[in-house]
């Protein structure tokens, strides 16, 4: 049954509840007539009040004022070229090392500085910024939040009425209406993307280029982390977000239909921008070399055994062997704790778990406590070991070490060396470390990719990601192009 607006406000009049409603009014960019229950000034304020929590949660805005200008002056651009030019929008990039882009009601747009080593061209990022500005000009946040509020509605009207068994569906189907764009959303923000990029003069078939950018990236990421790369197609019937090769092809059919006022790309122009950027994790957020991970901020470095693929992730470290079932995290304790490490594993962080062999010990110097917990992966038993270790009065770092009871008898001793490698850098050390950044050179001429793949720093799969980095075919050519993006330490 579809409940119109005349239909609902009937209905919560019955009920006795009371709402804001924004209305029915005709959207200009889709010409679509939707019910909201959110105005676009509740949607600025929502904005403004989350914009502080998305940049501490992605690493705050990334300190390169020139970088950061470029992007809001192309977004400008493209949002007045938008049906909504006069909306006061902002753009951020963010320093995230993750390819990254999306927006909040009210116009806050962002970009992470992984996703501009990735693009290619300033049309490709005007495709993203676009695409992003296509969102928030079709409100798809205040729909989503318009249709969780009345899915959550009808649950409780439902369980009234009916019981219990109403009101969880209903609730599950509220669920739904908070995840993530429905496919319908991301192709109309596709085909705004492409109609402001025309608008503003950029070549349409940039929202195409990167797509497959993007996929070729997802398919990268999965090989470097162990898995098929064809996972990335896998389809779930709860992710509302289409998957990428669909994307791809209907973007090129959208790009294939619209109208283009140039075929503007600015690529010398958006190079020099990016050159010297940061590629990967910064200083704050520690590095990966090799089987080490260090952090020359905090200062404080460990090692993982040889044979198992260490990530470093916004929450958390993670080393894994998918062909062991084994798998090691390393995070920070989300609160201070002021007893010992034994007290802190029994009563805080596994407090009501049945907890074997917990005792104090000592890892070069700091505090630190271990036990061990029985469990299953899958049918078969399991042991998880923990590890706390205070590392100053604010701050108690955490391992895992997670795998089959006879694989943790095998890793015994490798686990052993990265419980002991647990250490503490000097200033000295700290200070010779580095990140990597993007180096754009001048390409030689007849120079292949694998040329170039040998000056990337990285040990595994650097022709790999020479090739993606540049949106290159797997035949290595360069394609004519006279400059290429290197990674460099």
């Amino acid at each position: 049954m579809t409940l119109s607006r005349r239909h609902f406000c009937g209905l919560a009049a019955c009920t006795g509840l009371t709402l804001g409603l924004g209305g029915c009014a005709v959207n200009p960019a889709t010409g679509k007539q939707d019910f909201l229950l959110t105005g676009a000034e509740d949607e600025k304020q929502l904005g403004m009040q989350e914009h502080p929590k998305i940049l501490q949660q992605f690493g705050g805005v990334y300190d390169d004022p020139a970088a950061g200008g470029y992007v809001a002056t192309i977004g400008g651009r493209l949002a007045a070229a938008s049906e909504t030019p006069n909306l006061g929008f902002t753009f951020t990039l963010l320093n995230s090392p993750i390819v990254n882009a999306f927006a909040l009601p009210g116009g806050f747009v962002y970009i992470s500085r992984g996703l501009m080593a990735l693009a290619e061209d300033e049309a490709e990022l005007a495709g993203v910024l676009g695409h992003e500005i296509g969102h928030v000009v079709a409100r798809h946040s205040a729909q989503r939040r318009s249709r969780a509020m009345l899915a959550q509605l009808g649950a409780g009207l439902l369980g009234a009425v009916v019981g219990g068994e109403a009101s969880q569906l209903a609730g599950g189907v509220a669920g739904l209406y908070l995840q993530s764009y429905s496919r319908d959303q991301e192709l109309e923000a596709d085909m705004l993307g492409i109609r402001y990029l025309g608008r503003a003069g950029y070549d349409a078939n940039a929202m195409t280029s990167f797509l497959e950018k993007m996929r070729a990236n997802s398919q990268l990421e999965a090989l470097v982390a162990g898995r098929s790369p064809t996972d990335i197609d896998a389809y779930d019937i709860t992710a509302t977000h289409p998957r990428t090769i669909a994307r791809v092809q209907q973007a090129a059919a959208l790009a294939a239909n619209g109208a283009r006022v140039s075929q503007v790309r600015q690529r010398d122009t958006y190079l020099d921008t990016i050159n010297g950027m940061i590629f990967g994790d910064g200083p704050d957020q520690g590095y990966v070399r090799g089987q080490r991970f260090v952090h020359p901020e905090l200062r404080f470095e460990f090692t993982v055994p040889d044979g198992v693929i260490l990530r470093n992730t916004p929450e958390q470290v993670v080393a894994s062997s998918a062909a062991d079932q084994a798998q090691i995290v390393f995070d920070n304790a989300p609160k201070p704790f002021q007893g010992n490490m034994s007290t802190y594993i029994a009563r805080d962080w596994a407090s009501g778990i049945r907890l074997n062999g917990l005792e104090a010990i000592t890892i070069n110097g700091f505090e630190a406590a271990t036990a061990t917990v029985s469990g299953k992966i899958g049918n078969a038993a399991a042991e998880l070991r923990l590890l706390a270790i205070r590392f100053d009065s604010r701050r108690i770092f955490r391992f895992m070490f997670l795998a089959p009871t006879a694989v943790m008898r095998r890793l015994t001793v490798p686990l052993q060396r990265t419980t002991f490698s647990f250490r503490r850098i000097t200033p000295v050390q700290a200070a010779a470390l580095k990140p990597k950044r993007l180096q754009v050179v001048q390409a030689d001429a007849g120079a292949s990719a694998r040329t170039y793949a040998a000056r990337m720093a990285f040990d595994k799969y650097p022709r790999e990601r020479f090739l993606v980095l540049n949106g290159l075919e797997e035949n290595g050519s360069l394609n004519g192009r006279n400059r290429v993006k290197l990674v460099v330490e």
